[in-house]
């Protein structure tokens, strides 16, 4: 009989390749990762240059760790931009760990390492000692059940260091996304907010322990001088998304919201100074 904890219970991945990128799939259309072949360390997808946007809250993080791997991009670039960090990411999938070495994922080593277990149980275990916590675990374009209960948010928190970050990649398609925002937000007292692009169907969620997004000065400009020449170019974008999404959520009126902010493809640095929130989440 087949050992129903085997790697047998995992789907298997799969690789397209071009003239000019490598990415990995689990279905049809249904990108998880891509690389560009000349410049591999560069994020390409525009959601994982979102979830990079703790560095205007943390630009100097001493301990990160990831659920999901994928293909290593957001590993990577903190392992090349991050110097002075480590960097634990974790993986359940075997699979994907044979691929590692298609997309550059680095070797294990002092400050880089790669771990084989389940997220949940990961996180519910000591020590509790990271900075940083980035959630990207998918099976089949979905949040895996337990990547998404309250018992898992409240982990989340919990392992995290005092004034640790928490930043989630939900999928805005999913019909769980607003149970799963709902938890996070109570999970982390309401110290939350989330930002999506308009023709992408990520939304990333930034939470914080302890310390209150509202007080905290946030300039793009200083988060992004410790990166190199090509990442401040690549990640100014970005940046600037999360950095007025957290003005937005300054501006809540309670200490249990958690603004959304739904940014246009064609946002700019001007038409910023105009937005709104559209949507505010209230934990009942």
């Amino acid at each position: 009989m087949l050992d129903p904890t085997g790697p047998w219970q995992h789907p298997l991945p799969y690789l397209s390749v071009t003239l000019a990128t490598r990415s990995l799939h689990f279905s049809p259309g249904d990108i998880q990762s891509r690389m560009l072949l000349q410049e591999p360390d560069v994020l390409e997808l525009e959601y994982t240059r979102l979830m990079m946007g703790f560095l205007l809250f943390k630009p100097r993080p001493q301990t990160l760790a990831m659920i999901g791997l994928g293909g290593g991009s957001i590993a990577k670039f903190c392992v090349r931009q991050l110097p002075e960090s480590t960097f634990r990411a974790i993986e359940n999938n075997p699979f994907i760990l044979d691929l590692r070495q298609h997309f550059n994922v680095p070797p294990d080593g002092p400050r880089f390492s790669v771990i084989l277990d389940d997220g949940a149980q990961f996180v519910r275990r000591p020590p509790k000692q990271f900075d940083i916590l980035l959630v990207d675990g998918y099976v089949d374009g979905r949040i895996p059940v337990q990547l998404g209960s309250q018992r898992f948010y409240d982990d989340c928190h919990e392992t995290l260091m005092p004034g640790g970050i928490m930043v989630a990649n939900l999928n805005a398609g999913d019909c769980c996304v607003d149970p799963y925002l709902e938890r996070i937000v109570k999970s982390f007292q309401g110290n939350a907010f989330a930002v999506s692009v308009q023709e992408d169907t990520s939304r990333i969620v930034f939470a914080r322990k302890g310390v209150p997004f509202n007080i905290v000065n946030c300039r793009p400009a200083a988060a992004l001088v410790d990166l190199g020449v090509t990442a401040r170019a690549e990640m100014e974008h970005a940046f600037e998304l999360v950095a007025q999404a957290s003005r937005v959520r300054s501006r809540t009126d309670t200490a249990t919201q958690a603004s959304l902010v739904d940014v246009p493809a064609t946002w700019s640095a001007r038409s910023a100074a105009r937005m709104d929130p559209i949507e505010a989440l209230r934990h009942e």
